[in-house]
């Protein structure tokens, strides 16, 4: 387990957290959204589809990591 990381409990994170894939490393962005999966900008780590993975790797969400502000 990854320090970080939200186990896939959407309700620990806010609509604006960004996180990493602890695989490569790409970043989710709420604000922008994901253009290879088709996920418009402003939906939240929490609101993707059961289906989405990494659009880099192929990772499923589980390895992603909440960025902290700092």
């Amino acid at each position: 387990m990854f320090e970080g990381s939200f186990l896939g409990d959407g309700a620990k994170l806010a609509d604006t957290d960004k996180l990493e894939c602890g695989i490569c490393w790409s970043v989710y962005d709420p604000a922008e959204g994901d253009e290879h999966w088709g996920i418009p900008p402003g939906t939240p780590f929490s609101r993707l589809p059961e289906h989405w993975r990494c659009p880099t790797c192929d990772a499923p969400q589980h390895k992603f990591m909440v960025l902290k502000d700092d």
